[in-house]
């Protein structure tokens, strides 16, 4: 008789407690070998764990840190789902599932392909982003249902290759809500990272049962032209005022000497000569305009000469005025950049032609 009776009491669970040695476990089926649940048997959960019991294949009761003992009055749950009205004296059977409510750290996440964003400064452009979050579980059931399901021993390497497209996805839709401009993203990545997570965290916790208390974005890139285009803005902005860097560029150039500072000189002296070429345009315009032109049966033919000798030039003095060679100016006349005419072997530059060509 003791025999059987001692057979019988092995196959009954008196103690229900789990330890967590792995540190990455997520959620833990406790193992109950077949065997059935005790009338008062001992239920333990340590500190950051909760215990969420499943019967028949819906949640029941749900425990907290503590010792519990198992009776009608502590699961009344789990007693309505197996249709205990008047209390339990038999065993009963129950999965018991361990979760483990620690704050997870330094979970990676990114964007495997880029993200199509609208931005007010490029038009649409592809963002990719990487960064960490740490998590932690706040709704057991719902994190059972929708992210470990019935796994046995649901760990921290399954959940970041569930979870890693779903944050993205998320993010993704966060960060279009923000209305963050692609070029301030680099420069805020905390602030961003902070307030992004009340929009994020409302989603991720009434879908998976998970709060994200901390979102880090380490890396924003965006495609090839358009760093092109923020560091010509960058250009602009460090060259600020432009004769001043002009002036710079010519010492520079006379401090280096011989070839090489020629050749660093030549955009200088390039810039210097339009400058004194528009200049002597703004020169030879104010005779004219100071004095009426005698015109007519009235003129003399040397003062339409001279008049007609103000308003053309000759490529050697388009030359002098923009510091440049003869043979550069004869390149722009033939490309047909600078527009002239040819009168017998000469060429004759109109000062109205070369004003058109310094205005680009």
């Amino acid at each position: 008789m003791d025999r059987i009776f001692n057979l019988v009491r092995n196959q009954l669970i008196e103690v229900i407690e789990w330890t967590d040695d792995s540190r990455d476990t997520l959620s833990f089926r406790w193992p109950d070998e077949d065997k059935e649940i005790k009338n008062g048997a001992q239920l333990i959960v340590r500190e950051s764990q909760q215990v969420q019991f499943v019967a028949a294949g819906q949640f029941a009761d749900l425990f907290n840190p503590g010792k519990h003992m198992l009776t009608t009055e502590n699961i009344p749950v789990l007693s309505t789902i197996l249709g205990w009205k008047y209390g339990f004296q038999s065993p009963f059977k129950c999965d018991v599932y361990y979760l483990n409510t620690r704050l997870f750290t330094g979970n990676k996440w990114g964007t495997s392909n880029p993200v199509m964003m609208r931005d007010q400064d490029f038009g649409v452009v592809r963002l990719r982003a990487f960064g960490t979050y740490d998590f932690r579980i706040v709704d057991a059931p719902k994190f059972l249902k929708e992210v470990a399901g019935t796994d046995q021993n649901f760990r921290l390497d399954e959940f970041n290759d569930t979870m890693r497209s779903r944050i993205v996805s998320v993010f993704t839709e966060a960060l279009a809500k923000a209305h963050v401009p692609a070029l301030d993203i680099a420069q805020r990545y905390s602030e961003l990272g902070d307030a992004l997570l009340p929009i994020i965290n409302p989603v991720i916790q009434d879908k998976y049962g998970l709060e994200i208390s901390s979102f880090i974005l380490e890396n924003v890139s965006v495609p090839p032209e358009v760093e092109q285009a923020i560091d010509k803005r960058a250009s602009m902005s460090v060259i600020g005022n432009l004769n001043d860097y002009v002036k710079y560029q010519m010492g520079v150039a006379m401090g280096e000497g011989g070839e090489a500072g020629a050749a660093a000189a030549m955009p200088a002296q390039m810039a210097m000569g339009f400058g004194m070429a528009q200049e002597m345009m703004k020169s030879m315009q104010q005779p004219a305009a100071a004095q009426t032109p005698v015109t007519g049966a009235g003129a003399s033919p040397a003062t339409t000469v001279a008049s007609a000798a103000i308003d053309v030039l000759t490529p050697e003095q388009v030359a002098q005025a923009l510091g440049v060679s003869v043979e550069d100016v004869m390149a722009s006349i033939e490309a047909g950049d600078l527009k002239a005419r040819k009168i017998g072997n000469a060429w004759r530059i109109a000062k109205s032609a070369l004003e058109e060509f310094l205005r680009g």
